[in-house]
């Protein structure tokens, strides 16, 4: 890709939306280790990645809980929020396509 400012930011937004697209999914399979009993709360190092990731994960996915009702007990608002993510991800590709000039507007 463009190695200028632009292709630096674009990749940075990215690594960004990466990252935040891995602690969400790393938020899912801690929470159904609580839910199935595989891993007890107590245990301090998985406690301190379910602290961190919900402190990141939790402001993203609260708007879409109120809205979006659990379906057969599965919280579906963090697959919303996945989506969103990739979504972003897809449009920072043209976007930077458009600015740069080495993509197709529409």
């Amino acid at each position: 890709m463009d190695t200028g400012l632009i292709g630096i930011a674009f990749d940075l937004l990215r690594v960004i939306l990466r990252l935040l697209s891995t602690v969400l999914i790393v938020h899912v399979v801690i929470s159904w280790l609580f839910a199935f009993d595989i891993v007890s709360r107590r245990n301090e190092l998985v406690g301190a990645v379910w602290r961190f990731t919900s402190a990141i994960a939790e402001p993203m996915v609260r708007p879409f809980r109120r809205l979006i009702p659990p379906v057969g007990g599965v919280d579906l608002s963090v697959l919303v929020v996945l989506i969103g993510l990739w979504f972003a991800e897809r449009l920072s590709y043209w976007l930077q396509g458009v600015l740069t000039g080495a993509g197709p507007v529409l």
